[in-house]
């Protein structure tokens, strides 16, 4: 039995993925990027961003699948992000439950 909750996320028309404007720090591996899409999704999904400002995992879910369906549609890929779920497969095909920064493994 999953403890998983379904919810159906809206984006809103003027939000497009590029808007995170997401980058990544070289020396640490943290990922930087702007909350206002996010904030914007939560308001038209009628979410608590809290939810996601909490939840690595649950912030992680979103965006991923929301890069899913950006590029589903046509969406230019997002370097930051495609290293991001790279890094997940190699982590997930050796069995690691646990994400290291870059250099720290």
């Amino acid at each position: 039995m999953s403890d998983a909750l379904s919810v159906r996320i809206t984006i809103p028309d003027d939000v497009t993925f590029a808007d995170l404007h997401m980058t990544r720090d070289p020396q640490t591996g943290d990922v930087s990027f702007d909350w206002s899409p996010i904030e914007a999704i939560c308001a038209a999904s009628d979410l608590d961003v809290a939810l996601l400002r909490e939840s690595e995992d649950n912030l992680a879910a979103l965006v991923t699948a929301w890069y899913a369906e950006h590029l589903a549609h046509g969406g230019a890929r997002d370097p930051v992000q495609d290293e991001l779920i790279e890094e997940a497969l190699i982590e997930g095909a050796h069995g690691e439950t646990v994400s290291h920064k870059p250099g720290r493994a």
